[in-house]
């Protein structure tokens, strides 16, 4: 912006060497830093353009007081946007974001299209505008949902969404509102026809079953046949579900253990086509295999063919910390999942494991447990809980599992989570998963998930060490 001619102030809440070393490389470039949490926008600020910060925050208060647009990074993206720039295929959910769009790139670079994942992935959407790319892979987060009124994604797609970041919403029902902000002006509208908040936000723009559709043009939107009903409070939309039951016809979904598509054909109602294979969803887990279902679906609203979603399937790298498996000792699987960090995912995780001592604990950011923990129930042998709600989860474990033997591991110490893994392999049986799947945030004792997830497997590896017998490394 500040080559564009703006007068650019950058207001940074947190102190340090990088910030500082960071801020003397702005001021080069004419850049104000200014840090510490302000009251209020400078004198003559005109737009603020905000990551993080939650809507309450008393700066964005006195701005939109004072008649100041607050917009965020994603927003600036949308707007900077040159002539002819690269359609943007988007989606958001409470958990599989990551993982749905590195696989949607990994089909789109399969079908041989120079495509690039952006947004809460980790490189930010505006640094990806006007450049080389043909199409771009969009993550959006809720927070980032909240401050984007403007984009206009050629497709959208909502993974799920349970109950998270409260705290910052304020209630379930603002957070999933703005998760179906991303449908606002899709031309395409996917949603997960097995969860009933994706469903519900889908609802306005659903078109009727069963309309025979013609396969879009590569680079195009799926163009509806003369015959298409069309949801009349958005006309013009399509409308695909996904699910892991048989699909209907206008949804991808399961049959046996192939992922089929009876919504991008040429008569969805009487055929179908195969897309992949369990064998090609790795890991494999049911929630993954949504995933998987939720990229091929943004992936073929943009032209891409059948054996290209297997191929993206079968190129994709999962990332670290997502139900990988760390090593097995002793007859006991050790599955780091330190990304599940609210109760839906750890369900998610859970219920890939017929037997599991689970490790739990961290910030429940105002979720609730109890119903994770109900459904959880007949799979845990035991639970080792650590972090500071804790006592939230054992309270849980105690109406709903009484009968599951629980450890409370207390401390924020370095060798914590050794004695986590040391109790959780004493509650372990031989053919049991020791799973971190922690339904909570890890910034009460760790810097991110990540870190947390190492320090998991570095404790398992030690455990490894002591002669109880392992594989010594990762599973295939």
């Amino acid at each position: 912006m500040a080559a564009r001619g703006e007068k650019v102030v950058v207001l940074e809440g947190r102190d340090g060497e990088r910030a500082r070393t960071a801020a003397a490389g702005l001021a080069a470039l004419g850049v104000e830093v200014r840090f510490g949490e302000p009251a209020e926008p400078p004198p003559g600020t005109t737009t603020i353009v905000t990551t993080g910060w939650p809507p309450h925050h008393p700066m964005l208060a006195a701005a939109a007081a004072a008649g100041i647009e607050v917009i965020g990074e994603v927003e600036l993206a949308w707007r900077l946007r040159p002539e002819g720039a690269a359609p943007w295929l988007a989606l958001t959910g409470t958990n599989g974001k990551t993982t749905a769009v590195r696989m949607l790139t990994s089909m789109l670079l399969a079908a041989g299209h120079r495509a690039l994942a952006v947004g809460n992935v980790g490189t930010p959407v505006v640094e990806a505008v006007g450049g080389p790319c043909e199409v771009l892979a969009v993550e959006l987060s809720s927070f980032q949902l909240h401050r984007s009124p403007g984009i206009a994604p050629l497709a959208a797609a909502v993974l799920n969404v349970a109950p998270d970041h409260l705290d910052w919403h304020g209630s379930m029902e603002e957070y999933a509102r703005v998760k179906g902000e991303i449908f606002a002006r899709a031309g395409t509208v996917v949603y997960n026809a097995d969860d009933e908040w994706a469903t519900r936000l889908a609802a306005p723009y659903l078109t009727t079953p069963g309309t025979a559709v013609t396969a879009p043009a590569t680079g195009s939107a799926a163009v509806p046949g003369s015959a298409a009903a069309r949801a009349t409070a958005h006309p013009g939309v399509r409308s695909v579900g996904f699910t892991l039951g048989v699909p209907r016809p206008g949804q991808l979904g399961v049959v046996e253990d192939l992922l089929v598509d009876r919504a991008f054909t040429a008569d969805p109602v009487t055929g179908a086509e195969e897309l992949a294979s369990f064998d090609d969803v790795r890991p494999l887990a049911p929630h993954n295999v949504a995933n998987a279902l939720a990229a091929a679906a943004l992936a073929r609203a943009y032209g891409v063919p059948a054996d290209a979603v297997r191929r993206g399937l079968l190129d994709f790298v999962p990332d670290p910390h997502r139900i990988a498996h760390v090593a097995s000792v002793a007859g006991v699987d050790y599955v780091d999942d330190s990304k599940a960090t609210n109760p839906h995912a750890a369900a998610a995780s859970l219920a890939a494991y017929p037997s599991v001592v689970w490790v739990a604990g961290g910030q429940l950011k105002g979720a609730d447990v109890g119903e994770l923990v109900r459904r959880a129930a007949p799979r845990l042998r035991g639970a080792v809980l650590l972090g500071v709600d804790r006592e939230r989860i054992r309270e849980a474990l105690a109406r709903h599992a009484g009968n599951v033997p629980v450890v409370e591991v207390a401390g924020q110490d370095t060798g914590v989570m050794d004695r986590v893994v040391t109790e959780a392999a004493r509650l372990a049986a031989p053919g049991d998963t020791v799973l971190l799947a922690p339904a909570g945030a890890s910034w009460d004792m760790f810097t991110g998930y990540p870190a947390r997830g190492e320090a998991f497997a570095r404790a398992v590896h030690r455990l490894a060490g002591t002669g109880t017998g392992t594989d010594g490394g990762p599973r295939a």
